[in-house]
């Protein structure tokens, strides 16, 4: 059946996941004045944009005024939601804040629930520890939402990735890892685009 769609031109749904770009967000996971996390994300959306394999994007959900779980809804949950429903895939930029993830992320991952499953993530995370803890209770949450995580998880440290603990000035050692995790989360992406 294959042999005689491509013959004829025609081809099945699975061909054309296979060839389209990927969306992937980069997810800043902190809203607080004076976060670092822009500067992480903007360093990986820097290293995916040479890939050229997938369309990547910063999300950030700051500019969404989301609301508390549980409070009144606000135009700013639907936009959330639509905005993830875009998206094929997600690189999570997280900071590790006593030993979890900002209740700014928590909260936001809450907000939404379809437009999350069936996808992968990568994580990226900074800390004092590199923020392994945060990323940890990370993982556990994105289970429960049918995200697939990869394996690899670029960690970055307070004390050698940031001059005087405010400016992303990232060891070269890094490269490696950001790209393997980008390998990952574009092959898992795209292998669950086609059970959505």
């Amino acid at each position: 059946m294959s042999f005689l769609n491509k013959l004829f031109g025609k081809t099945t749904k699975e061909e054309e996941i296979m060839t389209e770009k990927l969306n992937i967000g980069i997810i800043l996971g902190s809203t607080r004045q004076g976060r670092l996390s822009p500067q992480v994300g903007e360093w990986v959306k820097g290293i995916a944009d040479k890939r050229e394999d997938a369309n990547y994007e910063i999300v950030d959900i700051a500019d969404f005024k989301l609301p508390f779980l549980g409070e009144a809804d606000a135009p700013g949950i639907a936009a959330w939601n639509e905005k993830l429903a875009e998206l094929d895939g997600f690189v999570f930029i997280v900071q590790e804040y006593n030993h979890s993830i900002t209740g700014a992320l928590k909260n936001a991952l809450d907000l939404a629930r379809e437009a999350w499953n069936n996808k992968a993530a990568g994580i990226v995370s900074y800390g004092s520890t590199g923020g392994a803890r945060a990323a940890e209770h990370l993982r556990g949450i994105l289970g429960e939402l049918m995200i697939a995580d990869v394996r690899t998880h670029p960690t970055l440290s307070l004390f050698t990735d940031f001059e005087n603990g405010s400016v992303f000035k990232p060891q070269d050692l890094h490269l490696d890892n950001i790209n393997l995790m980008l390998d990952q989360v574009n092959t898992w992406s795209r292998a669950l685009k086609t059970i959505r």
